[in-house]
């Protein structure tokens, strides 16, 4: 539920006691009045206008405003526009993805119960969930969205599905009484409960809550504004170095301060902003290809960043729903495959098909299970349903009807119409066991029963033998230690009719167990597999039982060996602070959304990059605590998706492993194109500082400095920004959390290659002085072709036709270069003069040179991964 509310999240309405009548409509709207809305606090709207100002207030967008006022101060018109274009482009790129990304998740979201069925005025009706107040009689029903927290009063044979708070991927079943909490559903049974607690009172409202805390920098902002920083006081003190030096050698006042100003503007690499976001959209655009929703533009390289994974399980790690996996029979075990509750699948017997007298085995206990179900199997309504069956009622019920399909049992509606139902005596939390009776053709009573183990391998039951019984109950026992879900069945026929079925359940003849569980995804052990091996460390987070838990990280590669109770920490041993270091656990359980909270702060707390995947009301803490909050598209609630960076709409949790792919892409293309532009830079400000020593008394004009910044960090620069992965991204750990963006040997890089930069031009310049050329106009064509080498040979494969846009503005450069010499209006506006062959001839040398140095650079200066 969403909107805004002004009660306060204590303020709570004690149940009264009312009969069956309900309120009546005037006491609905004095209770609105009072108690407010039935809605959670909404995220607020975020607008335009604070938008553009969070995108211009980056620390190098900063810089450029100021080189913007610098360019205007100089009256270069020109490079004042393109710089501003830069900024006005980048700032519309990030506001478009971030509304983009809001109206898409606002169209995955549902409320979490858009009407409710209640008594008012004696009579049932339908209200807007929104309307429902404290004291209205709710009326519940299979499928039915519990709008608000309530005090059960009658019930029959109710079950409610929890998962989307607790975590628990069983329903639970209810008895008058109980507590109802907001925004769980009702899985099987009918029920009418009172209404205590609405809104931001509500269970779903107090969790909501938690989800105000405003939003930290990502990794790659905080790297980037203290870059941005570092680059605005260095590239000052070298610009006044420069103006200071001129002034020595007696330049004019007017000249020095132009050329200090447009180094000023050519050492920032003011493209660089316009490529972190083209390579963030790119990323957010590949990712939602790959069905992930990108709702903030950095979140795409933040995931690059991740070192910890912590992830919920159903529904995440595993499928979400109930299947049948292991059938036990006095006489053989069923090993049973399949996906969800796709009435199809495999059947094995240790590895081997079973003959068809060894299924019959099967077939007659999934018979009794397929008859004593009320339960059904909905198949695919349309193509987003994506061929997946879904189960009408009780989850495990119906994984009982998938199990009788895949064994070739007879279909229900046929069951049912050769079997019909007389009586049933329903499943209860006291007797844990349901029983029906039917008719059989021969005109006999057939005795169907299911239940717990405990409830049902009892003599008083069954009439086997007491070593059948035994071996069972051992059984029994082993398949529960494994995490799953036991079902004893058994089966008899009477001549007559009993006055009570419950009177039926004895003399019964044991048939078997079924083992059931929600069962791991298909690519859930590979996915963690390749999460360790690119460095990131998977940790399980669940509200679920512990030996489920345990049992699930051991089947995905979580937990291994036969010692893995002490790996498996509980919320109650959080809570009673029995843990001395949160991060050395790799599986909780049984945890609340506060110690999701503590989980996740701790490994922060220890410089780490988290992010957090969930689908869960519980999960929305945590979610917007961590780094990167990933919620699942599909079954998540929309506390889930409001407090997540990214939604997966397609639940599959190896979506995020290709998104962490994606991040490093998009990080390693950022720190390309920082050494590439940070080199340039600094090799035209020792140009500007070398030059006159080496008898070139104004190395370069003030518009040649700014004509080769807007071909070198222009197009070309943009380009680097739409680069490959590079190959083994997934096989590399993680950068440490505390690296700077220009660490691990990129600083060495990048001084190198404005040295050879530097050098080469200057080499160019020098012979041509030395020749009798126009030294100054070849100093500048090296200058910048050097630079042109450098880009391409930065690439991680030279030859490629991946990127086809950087070679292309490459060449797009050149031609612009060759523009400035013999156009004549560029030649007069840049003071160029026309090159021969010779000329020509030494930029070429320079720009080889620059491509050979930016290869090595790649091979010699790398620092080696650290595990």
């Amino acid at each position: 539920m969403r909107t805004a509310v002004t009660t306060p999240a204590t303020q709570q309405a004690p149940a009264p006691a009312r009969s069956r009548r309900g309120l009546t409509a005037a006491e609905a709207v004095r209770q609105l009045a009072e108690y407010g809305r039935n809605e959670v606090a909404a995220a607020r709207t975020v607008p335009l206008y604070a938008r553009v100002l969070t995108q211009l207030r980056d620390a190098l967008i900063l810089v450029l405003l100021g080189a913007v006022v610098l360019t205007l101060a100089i009256g270069d018109h020109a490079d004042a526009v393109v710089i501003a274009l830069v900024i006005v482009v980048n700032t519309a790129v990030g506001v478009a993805q971030e509304v983009r990304a809001d109206n898409a998740v606002a169209a995955l979201s549902a409320l979490s119960a858009p009407n409710a069925r209640v008594l008012r005025d004696f009579a049932p009706g339908e209200v807007p969930a929104a309307e429902v107040v404290p004291g209205d009689v709710l009326i519940l029903g299979e499928g039915d969205i519990v709008a608000a927290d309530a005090e059960l009063g009658e019930a029959a044979a109710l079950l409610v599905d929890e998962s989307m708070l607790t975590g628990e991927s069983v329903p639970v079943d209810k008895v008058p009484g109980a507590r109802l909490s907001a925004g769980t559903v009702v899985a099987r049974g009918r029920g009418v409960a009172t209404v205590t607690a609405t809104g931001a009172a509500s269970a779903l409202g107090r969790i909501a809550a938690q989800l105000d805390a405003k939003r930290e920098p990502t990794p790659l902002q905080r790297r980037l504004g203290a870059l941005g920083r570092v680059l605005a006081a260095v590239t000052l003190g070298l610009c006044l170095v420069v103006f200071g030096l001129g002034l020595v050698r007696g330049v004019p006042v007017a000249t020095m301060a132009v050329t200090a100003i447009s180094l000023a503007v050519a050492a920032v690499p003011e493209s660089l902003p316009a490529v972190v976001t083209l390579a963030l959209a790119l990323g957010a655009r590949r990712m939602a290809d790959r069905h992930a929703l990108v709702r903030r533009l950095p979140a795409v390289e933040t995931l690059g960043s991740v070192t910890v994974l912590a992830t919920d399980k159903t529904g995440t790690l595993t499928e979400g729903r109930m299947v049948v996996q292991h059938v036990w029979t006095p006489r053989c075990t069923f090993d049973f495959y399949g996906v969800g509750y796709e009435p199809e699948g495999d059947i094995r017997i240790e590895g081997k098909r079973p003959t068809s007298d060894e299924l019959d085995f099967a077939r007659e206990l999934l018979t009794v299970t397929a008859l004593c179900n009320d339960a059904g199997l909905r198949p695919p309504q349309d193509s987003a349903d994506k061929n997946l069956w879904t189960a009408v009622g009780d989850p495990m019920e119906a994984a009982l009807l998938a199990a009788a399909a895949k064994a070739g049992c007879a279909d229900r509606a046929r069951l049912v119409r050769e079997r019909p139902r007389t009586d049933e005596s329903p499943f209860d939390s006291m007797r844990q066991r349901m029983s029906t009776l039917h008719t059989t053709p021969s005109g006999q009573v057939l005795v169907c029963l299911k239940g717990a183990p405990e409830a049902v391998l009892q003599t008083t039951v069954l009439a086997d033998t007491t070593d059948l019984l035994r071996g069972a109950r051992q059984e029994a026992t082993l398949l529960a230690a494994q995490g799953y879900r036991v079902l004893a069945v058994a089966s008899g026929t009477r001549d007559d009719l009993p006055r009570h079925p419950a009177e039926a359940e004895s003399g019964l003849r044991l048939l078997g167990l079924v083992a059931i569980s929600d069962p791991p995804k298909p690519h859930a052990t590979a996915t963690l597999a390749a999460c360790r091996a690119a460095g990131v460390t998977p940790v399980l987070i669940t509200g679920d039982h512990p030996a489920t838990a345990r049992a699930i990280a051991k089947r995905v590669g979580l937990l291994h060996g036969d010692h893995a109770q002490e790996h498996v920490v509980t919320g109650p041993d959080v809570a009673a602070g029995r843990v001395a270091d949160l991060t050395a656990v790799r599986v909780f359980a049984r945890t609340t959304p506060q110690q999701k909270l503590a989980i996740v702060e701790a490994w922060r707390s220890r410089g780490e990059i988290t992010a957090m995947t969930g689908d869960g009301v519980n999960d929305g803490p945590a979610l917007r605590q961590a780094d990167i909050g990933v919620a699942m598209g599909r079954r998540g609630t929309e506390v889930a998706r409001q407090a997540a960076d990214l939604v997966l709409t397609d639940d599959e949790l190896a979506t995020v492993v290709a998104a962490v792919e994606e991040g490093r892409r998009v990080y390693d293309n950022i720190r390309r194109f920082l050494v590439y532009g940070l080199a340039g830079g600094t090799a035209e400000i020792l140009v500007m500082l070398a030059g006159p020593l080496l008898g070139l008394t104004l190395p370069l004009r003030a518009g040649q400095i700014l004509w080769i910044n807007l071909l070198t960090h222009g197009l070309t620069g943009v380009a680097m920004g739409a680069e490959p992965v590079v190959p083994g991204a997934m096989h590399r750990p993680p950068r440490p959390p505390g690296q700077q963006i220009l660490g691990d040997g990129a600083w060495h890089r990048m001084l190198f290659l404005a040295t050879v930069v530097a050098a080469s031009s200057l080499g160019a310049g020098v012979v041509a002085r030395h020749w009798g050329l126009p030294w100054q106009s070849v100093l500048f064509l090296a200058l910048l072709a050097t630079q042109l080498g450098v880009v391409l040979g930065l690439r991680t494969r030279l030859l490629t036709r991946q990127n086809l846009f950087l070679p292309l503005s490459v060449l797009a450069s050149v031609l612009l270069a060759g523009a400035a010499l013999y156009i004549p209006f560029l030649r007069s506006v840049l003071e160029t003069e026309p090159l021969g062959w010779a000329g020509v001839g030494l930029a070429a040398v320079a720009a080889v040179t620059g491509c050979a140095a930016a290869r090595l650079s790649r091979a010699v200066l790398r620092t080696p991964p650290r595990r």
